[in-house]
């Protein structure tokens, strides 16, 4: 009996749990328990990173039916490697405005947070209006120099053309979500993307395919079906900012440039954007070195591979984010030894997530491909990615944790030197003299992947072991 209620009372203390998580309430993550603060933030940002990944999932499923399936998976990844530049700066801006809104807010100022989150979305525009229309201009050029065919290219350049040309609303959806996160309000940000989603899960086959008064549009309807999606997503973002009932209250005032506040966020965006420009430039190489060594065929499966696994990571994303929101605020609030057991515990639930992933992903593989494509190459060459990738995911997962951290913590230098000498000095000539010199094609590039990603975490264990993200002032 008395077992019986402990179980009950558990059960109840979960769905406390989870009701306060999802709710979005304003918590002061700076004091109670250290479990209790990761669990409240992870569980909606984890829950956001999996709606996130379901764009990518959604989208390969409906193109990987169509009748030019290589060309057009093949586009679609391509397209997503480009992209991953301006994630860069949508990351490296958000990255900055949690570690400043956090800070904020440990210091409990509330109005100082609001104004930083502003700027920083007034920066973020001005940047990528520049990048917007040089996709837009030269989407064909593009896709031939990550290694497409001339025919795929231009099967795919409509595609193209209306991410690029959108990419401001990706943009804004990463940004909102950072500052949110910074607030500690993770529920905001994961209702933000599960709307964005639901829209693209619903449009998707109404513009591939056709359906009632809407023409199929085939692959270039997933590029219109995404970015409606992703726009009411922002839609959704800009009325919590400016409703006045969350922690952050937002006034058109906050919009006017602030050269001293903006000249701060950039000194703390710049190293943050560079550390993921530096790793998406390898992506991007990687993505070219399939391409070149394997075929279309061959880079469809290492695509339609990397997007299976960005499906189980980007959740190992959302959990790692509690390291920064809790990092921050509790240097803000001057709890030091809090912040650093916080990044631990987070660590750990990470490692076990990823651990739990790795063997789904090995022993799901074949069958998981299937779904997603009838090409039997390119669904062999997916099996051999995922199974390969899968190796390091437990690394991944506490990397992930400790970059977030010293992020969090407007350390973003740190992170930067890791992923250059990282992907840069190690992953990139590894893939290179494994695919080209030793003959490995499309295997020798995964096969640098999780060594690569092994070796860069155990070096940032050293580096946060040291200290140094203690000591930064933001």
């Amino acid at each position: 009996m008395s077992e019986s209620r402990q179980n009950k009372s558990a059960f109840s203390r979960l769905i406390s749990l989870l009701s306060q998580s999802l709710k979005g309430e304003n918590i002061d993550f700076t004091t109670g328990s250290i479990r209790r603060a990761v669990l409240l933030l992870a569980i909606p940002m984890m829950l956001e990173m999996m709606m996130e990944s379901i764009f990518a999932l959604v989208d390969l499923y409906f193109v990987g039916h169509l009748e030019n399936s290589s060309f057009a998976v093949q586009t679609v990844g391509l397209t997503e490697s480009v992209l991953t530049i301006i994630y860069s700066i949508a990351i490296g801006m958000s990255m900055a405005a949690t570690a400043v809104v956090a800070r904020r807010i440990g210091e409990k100022d509330p109005v100082a947070a609001a104004k930083a989150g502003m700027q920083a979305i007034v920066i973020a525009l001005a940047v990528n209006l520049v990048i917007a229309v040089a996709g837009i201009i030269y989407a064909t050029d593009i896709l031939l120099i990550m290694g497409s065919s001339e025919e795929s290219a231009v099967f795919g350049t409509p595609f193209t053309q209306i991410m690029m040309g959108s990419s401001f609303i990706i943009m804004l959806l990463f940004l909102f979500n950072g500052i949110f996160r910074g607030a500690g309000n993770a529920a905001i940000a994961m209702k933000s993307l599960w709307i964005a989603n639901i829209c693209n899960i619903i449009l998707c086959p109404v513009f591939i395919m056709g359906l009632g008064p809407v023409p199929a549009y085939g692959l270039t309807g997933a590029a219109i079906a995404t970015t409606i999606g992703r726009g009411i997503g922002v839609t959704y973002q800009l009325y919590n900012l400016f409703n006045g009932k969350g922690m952050l209250k937002v006034a058109a005032s906050y919009f006017i440039p602030h050269w001293e506040q903006m000249k701060a966020l950039i000194k703390i965006a710049l190293p943050g954007i560079l550390q993921f420009v530096i790793a998406s430039c390898s992506w991007i190489f990687l993505a070219q070195l399939v391409a070149t060594t394997g075929g279309d065929e061959g880079s469809a499966g290492y695509q339609s591979a990397i997007r299976i696994m960005m499906f189980f990571m980007l959740p190992a994303w959302g959990l790692s984010n509690a390291a920064a929101t809790l990092a921050g605020q509790n240097l803000g609030a001057k709890h030091v030894d809090r912040a650093e057991r916080s990044v631990f515990v987070t660590a750990k639930y990470n490692a076990i997530y990823m651990g739990a992933i790795m063997a789904i992903t090995l022993l799901a593989a074949e069958p998981l491909m299937w779904f997603f494509t009838n090409n039997a190459h390119v669904h062999d060459i997916a099996v051999e990615a995922i199974r390969i990738l899968s190796a390091g995911y437990v690394f991944y997962g506490i990397g992930m944790v400790l970059i977030n951290a010293f992020n969090g913590a407007g350390d973003t230098k740190t992170p930067t030197w890791v992923n250059f000498f990282g992907f840069w000095l190690f992953q990139i000539p590894l893939a290179y003299l494994l695919a080209k010199y030793c003959d490995m094609g499309p295997t020798g590039v995964f096969l640098a992947i999780p060594i690569a990603e092994t070796a860069m975490t155990l070096v940032s264990i050293i580096l946060f072991r040291r200290g140094r993200w203690k000591r930064i002032e933001v």
